[in-house]
């Protein structure tokens, strides 16, 4: 993993109740960030600030439904956050043919709007207090490649990719960083059981690594985008999947 020292910076994990997101806070704690874990589901959260807390990190925890503007409005009614790791997201699995208009609304909402409500209110606070920061939009490869039955998914992480670009741009002259980090296959407790069946199995045969990412495989790119280490990095993506992107076709 890649050591950067994160003492005296305040980080924002949005979606960080399970998954990637409370990997992804309790390892900018252990790297010295006083971290707020946020998401809707505040019982998990809890969860997730007790492991924080068991290994000597400092964490607080907001409740945040990225879909509500009033709710982040909220979490960022405070001093500003250093580094915001926006990964709160949902996704819709089905033809696109049998999507409704509401399944679609949600995605778009939760992965796309959402994300944008968060990265606009810190970078909004990041300005007010005259300092730069860190922001990393949690896209995916389904942004830069796409696969059947995530049509409203697969666009919305594109929108992140070109979103994290265009914010760079804007907000460069106030010392803010914008960049996407594109995760693929990683293996978590929700799709386990699918990886260990035929289907999944057959899928993990594809990636030219040949296996799944596990969720320390994301330490070094989060903390490189998060951190002083990428100083000189903004308005790119960093992909993380065993070489799936530039698999053959």
């Amino acid at each position: 993993m890649l050591q950067v020292d994160l003492t005296g910076k305040r980080a924002l994990v949005t979606g960080a109740s399970s998954g990637l997101g409370r990997h992804f806070a309790r390892v900018l704690a252990r790297s010295g960030a006083e971290v707020t874990v946020a998401a809707r589901r505040v019982a998990a959260l809890e969860e997730t600030a007790d492991a924080i807390a068991g290994e000597g990190g400092r964490v607080d925890v907001a409740a945040l439904d990225v879909t509500d503007p009033g709710s982040v409005s909220a979490v960022f009614a405070g001093a500003a956050f250093d580094i915001i790791i926006n990964n709160a997201g949902v996704t819709h699995d089905g033809p696109a043919l049998a999507t409704t208009e509401e399944d679609w609304a949600r995605v778009i909402d939760t992965d796309l709007t959402g994300v944008f409500r968060v990265a606009q209110a810190g970078a909004r606070r990041m300005v007010t207090e005259g300092r730069g920061g860190s922001i990393v939009n949690v896209a995916s490869i389904l942004g830069l490649r796409v696969a059947g039955h995530v049509a409203a998914y697969a666009t919305a992480k594109a929108g992140v990719v070109q979103m994290s670009r265009a914010l760079a741009l804007e907000w460069a002259r106030h010392a803010i960083r914008v960049n996407a980090l594109c995760p693929g296959y990683i293996e978590t407790d929700l799709n386990r059981a699918f990886f260990a069946s035929e289907a999944g199995k057959a899928l993990i045969k594809r990636v030219p690594q040949r296996r799944l990412g596990q969720l320390s495989d994301l330490d070094g790119p989060l903390l490189l985008l998060a951190s002083e280490a990428g100083a000189f990095m903004t308005g790119t993506e960093i992909v993380a999947d065993g070489g799936h992107l530039v698999s053959s076709l």
